[in-house]
């Protein structure tokens, strides 16, 4: 499956195997865990994000994953997302500081 991430205007087409969206739930817990714990979300403390908040959160961890060149965590997470929303097909972040406003596009 293909995430495509944009970020600023450029898009990122993330290829996501399907071994790695059936093979990573340890992975995803272990992100849902975390969040869990409640989540700083640019100037707002979020206690329990809901599905789409966690996405956008993710989302946002995919820009620092890309910006580091780790494509294998990039990867990891768009499958994160991937498995969270059937169908979507891009995410775009925000990056003005206020990641409330990254949008999913199913």
């Amino acid at each position: 499956m293909k995430l495509k991430v944009t970020v600023e205007g450029e898009s990122f087409p993330i290829e996501v195997p399907e071994v790695i969206l059936q093979g990573a739930d340890a992975f995803f817990q272990q992100l849902d865990a975390d969040m869990d714990r409640g989540w700083q979300m640019s100037r707002d403390w979020i206690e329990a994000p809901d599905q789409y908040q966690r996405c956008q959160i993710v989302a946002d961890k995919i820009v620092s994953a890309l910006h580091r060149q780790n494509q294998k965590m990039g990867v990891l997470l768009a499958a994160y997302i991937l498995k969270r929303v059937p169908g979507i097909q891009e995410v775009v972040v925000d990056t003005t500081g206020e990641m409330g406003e990254t949008e999913l596009i199913v």
